[in-house]
């Protein structure tokens, strides 16, 4: 063996074992993936075929299950096409107008002995792909287009080569197809088919207008080939009468470039493709999961954050101690981070949620400071104007209750933007990403409307506290009516 040989088999060898590690990093993220859905039965609902999908497609990298799916129009030969690849008549074939209605599905076990494969020695099947799966899909000609095209590009996402059949030049809809496979982005064969039926100079006449210029732009020279998969021959039949005349009949395929064709992809990246291809897939469905995971979170989410608000902001307003203010704020806050994070199937302590306060009040900046500033300052003239209510005959309660639902509307506000900035903390899997906590709450806080938050806090507080209709009472009266009122009411909470 010489220097070059050696060279060879030693660049073989890693990227043999390259494929090896990329197929088993794809199977690791794949049950990682599958296994961690953490979907309820709402969110599951709408989405069976895609989560079945992943399921399915799990299965194949476990078996390093390998599929070749097979395109073209009504009569190019597709399925005579497998059928010779298989060396059986399994897929069904005949002159009725579009035989194949719906995908199918064979398996396929490629010998090493066979006359094909001697070229490349015994060990033809070195890429260890343990199964090679061959798709028939129906005619692009016989169902309309959407349809096709939605039937292309499911077969297309899953499958991991692609052959596209012609038996001649190439048409308009066969163009267009092929373009839209291309986009899949997958390894793909155009098949010459019924080459058999062309004059030899007819045949590479086709072949070079094919390669030349019909599908310069989409396909190599490397990528399109030659077969016939169910040849017709002449052969000489003499009658009774003694005449002789010719008689079609069978021959033997001729599909053994497209079959060496194939071996050689399987056995440069047979492995890689199966990965690589199953992980785009699952990649695509996991998103879809995720963000209808997120959507009907968000909404749950959303309610906690404004019962979060509206509680802060009763709590507050009834309350006319300004250190009793303070806690009874930072309680409400940790209490909706934590059935947040309970929401989103993160773990997190009490002390953890404390922690993250801190952060995101920290990142919160002029918001927090301007409500420790107005919880402080409206506390004291809240608790004045209660004290001085019965001496004024009830005069100071208006300017109370104008005081308490500022103070309140401020706290709400406050809340609101923590409840935020939380959803998208927790909802990014409990991190900030590359952003760091203070770019990400500078974000949110300015995407929200304050001005539209605040008016709805008054609105809301205004018919919570319901203490216009009695100004004769006495507020410390009132206050205790509208807690009683609000516990006898707390099976209809605001949503």
């Amino acid at each position: 063996m010489n220097l070059d040989d050696e060279l060879n088999n030693t660049i073989l060898s890693f990227t043999d074992i390259q494929a090896e590690l990329n197929l088993r990093d794809a199977q690791k993220t794949m049950r990682e993936i599958v296994g961690h859905l953490d979907l309820t039965p709402q969110e599951r609902a709408g989405l069976e075929t895609e989560i079945e999908g992943l399921e399915t497609m799990m299965d194949k990298l476990e078996q390093t299950r390998v599929q070749i799916a097979v395109f073209g129009m009504v009569g190019r030969g597709k399925s005579s096409i497998l059928n010779a690849l298989l060396g059986q008549n399994i897929f069904e074939t005949g002159p009725i107008h579009g035989v194949t209605q719906a995908t199918q599905a064979q398996s396929w076990q490629v010998s090493e002995n066979s006359p094909e494969t001697s070229d490349m020695g015994n060990d033809v099947v070195s890429y260890r792909i343990s199964q090679v799966e061959l798709i028939d899909t129906p005619g692009i000609d016989e169902v309309d287009g959407k349809t096709r095209e939605e039937i292309a590009r499911q077969v297309a996402q899953k499958a991991d080569l692609l052959l596209f059949v012609i038996a001649g030049d190439i048409t308009q809809v066969e163009y267009e197809a092929l373009s839209q496979l291309r986009e899949a982005g997958k390894p793909m064969l155009l098949v010459f088919n019924k080459v058999d039926q062309y004059p030899e100079a007819d045949r590479m006449a086709i072949y070079q207008k094919i390669r030349d210029e019909r599908v310069k732009e989409l396909l190599s020279p490397d990528e399109i080939v030659m077969a016939a998969a169910s040849p017709l021959i002449a052969t000489a039949v003499r009658r009774a009468d003694g005449s002789i005349q010719a008689q079609l009949t069978r021959s033997q395929p001729q599909v053994e470039q497209l079959k060496l064709k194939i071996l050689e992809i399987l056995d440069r990246e047979g492995k890689s493709l199966v990965a690589l291809n199953t992980m785009l897939y699952a990649g695509d469905i996991n998103e879809q999961l995720i963000r209808r995971k997120m959507e009907i979170r968000e909404q749950s989410a959303n309610r906690v954050i404004w019962n979060g608000v509206m509680t802060k902001a009763v709590a507050i307003a009834l309350n006319p101690m300004t250190v009793v203010d303070l806690m009874s704020g930072a309680v409400i806050d940790v209490t909706m981070i934590l059935t947040l994070s309970k929401l989103y199937g993160i773990s997190m302590t009490q002390q953890g949620a404390i922690d993250l306060l801190q952060k995101i009040a920290l990142g919160m900046g002029g918001i927090s400071a301007s409500e420790l500033v107005t919880n402080f300052g409206l506390s004291s003239l809240k608790g004045l104007l209660g004290v001085t209510a019965p001496m004024t005959g009830g005069a100071t309660l208006i300017p109370y209750l104008s005081v308490a639902i500022t103070q309140a509307g401020v706290a709400g506000v406050s809340s609101y933007a923590i409840g935020q900035v939380t959803k998208t903390y927790l909802a990014n899997g409990a991190s900030w990403g590359d952003e760091g906590p203070k770019a990400v709450v500078k974000r949110i806080l300015a995407s929200l409307d304050e001005t539209s938050i605040l008016n709805r806090i008054k609105a809301e507080l205004q018919a919570k506290l319901d203490l216009t209709r009695n100004s004769s009472v006495s507020p410390q009266s009132k206050i205790k009516f509208t807690l009683e009122t609000r516990e006898q009411g707390t099976g209809n909470g605001e949503q």
